[in-house]
């Protein structure tokens, strides 16, 4: 009789864990190979974006105005024309920002394509043939809840996805919720709340795959952690309590 109560134990135990592994496992069930069509990303520029923009012509005395520049603090002079060297620009809360040479150019809504495009015909009125380069050097998401290190994550490139910037973050702990992860959005100044289940292959299908500037990533905490959260205070007390109350009769019966 004892003999089969371990062995269905263990069933019971095998099974739980098989149940448990489908909730820890990122992109459940992917197949090998198997391609799929990406969507399309667009992240557009927002208020309080901070803008490198650089203006380059066959002619560059033509194209230094249209170049801020910090000035080197040893001398007048312009420090070599490097990355490092432009000064950026605040997109303001008009989604504006004051270009060199130009004046306001509204950029809010464009991507970097578009926003590059659109200070080119502008600067071609009087340079002929300009490059235009535009970065964004603030790129930033936060990510809060069950992961190992909650907090800010910037990021250098144009794009950063979910399962980077969860992986930046140290990844979900044991007691994250894997299978509704919340994405908190601002579109146009409309704040949206969206969730996504990153067990599933077709999160790579969803638009919240790549993150935007300033998503806010949640990862709430699965029925684990809330029920040690409640139980385990409690647990404490009792065995507490019990120590004390087996102490006490211990020292009765002496």
């Amino acid at each position: 009789m004892i003999k089969k109560s371990l062995v269905f134990l263990g069933l019971v135990l095998i099974l739980s864990s098989c149940a448990s592994n489908k909730n820890i496992v990122y992109l459940n069930e992917a197949t090998p190979g198997t391609n799929s069509s990406v969507v399309e990303y667009q992240n557009t520029l927002q208020p309080d974006d901070i803008l490198i923009i650089t203006v380059n012509s066959d002619e560059p005395a033509l194209a230094a105005p249209f170049n801020l520049m910090y000035l080197n603090t040893q001398s007048t002079e312009l420090k070599n024309i490097t990355s490092d060297v432009f000064a950026s620009y605040l997109v303001d809360q008009k989604g504006e920002i004051d270009f060199a040479g130009v004046g306001k150019v509204k950029l809010s809504g464009l991507t970097r394509i578009e926003a590059e495009n659109k200070i080119k015909d502008l600067v071609s009125k009087q340079i002929i043939d300009p490059v235009i380069n535009l970065r964004l050097i603030n790129f930033k998401v936060s990510v809060m809840g069950e992961v190992v290190r909650p907090g800010p994550i910037r990021s250098e490139g144009e794009r950063l996805t979910i399962l980077e910037a969860l992986s930046l973050a140290g990844d979900m702990t044991i007691y994250g919720k894997r299978e509704d992860v919340m994405i908190i959005r601002e579109t146009d100044g409309v704040k949206s709340v969206n969730y996504v289940d990153i067990t599933k292959p077709d999160i790579i299908d969803s638009p919240f795959y790549y993150l935007n500037q300033n998503d806010v990533i949640y990862v709430k905490p699965n029925k684990t952690r809330v029920n040690s959260s409640v139980i385990g205070p409690n647990l404490t007390v009792g065995i507490s309590a019990l120590s004390l109350v087996v102490t006490i009769i211990a020292l009765s019966l002496r």
